[in-house]
């Protein structure tokens, strides 16, 4: 019995990937919903209005957050496996850098799942959608004369806001 409760605890700590039950089928769809046990932290008023990996300024009030893997702008549910209490934001840059810890959360959000005293907490995070699929769900995709455009610009310079022009999208 102590051995289980000795796995199950490195494995909350490991913060390694965990699947669960297919969810989607078809081609190019990974079928395995992906979720994450960890440590997660925050930051907050050090860091308002700090450029983010996305290239926005950070916001303590708003909700996001800072994962090192997961795709900038994929929309997670982060539960506080303390309480129960559950927030969505947004990965919108990268971090934490800190071993031992899988996400930096905003204030706001820490303060939603109350753990705003205590610095850090054991969470689950669960992958709603990445950016790829929130275009796949609104029927979009770039036509062949756009995605030819697109790789020619590869490499170039940002535009003045610091973010790249986003491509041309049409419905099929």
């Amino acid at each position: 019995m102590k051995l289980m409760v000795i796995c199950g605890i490195a494995v909350l700590l490991s913060g390694f990937p965990v699947y669960g039950a297919p969810t989607r089928t078809g081609p190019g769809h990974d079928t395995r919903p992906w979720v994450q046990y960890g440590l997660a932290s925050w930051y907050g008023d050090r860091e308002q209005g700090r450029l983010m990996a996305c290239g926005e300024r950070f916001d303590a009030y708003a909700m996001v957050a800072a994962h090192p893997t997961l795709p900038l702008g994929s929309t997670v549910q982060v539960t506080n496996a303390q309480n129960g209490r559950s927030v969505v934001v947004r990965i919108m840059d990268r971090g934490p850098h800190v071993a031992g810890r899988v996400i930096d959360l905003s204030k706001a959000a820490a303060e939603q799942l109350r753990f705003i005293h205590q610095g850090l907490a054991p969470v689950r995070i669960r992958v709603l959608c990445t950016p790829a699929e929130q275009t796949r769900k609104a029927g979009f995709t770039r036509t062949p004369e756009r995605q030819h455009r697109d790789t020619a610009q590869m490499g170039k310079p940002l535009t003045s806001a610091g973010i790249p022009q986003p491509p041309a999208l049409t419905r099929q």
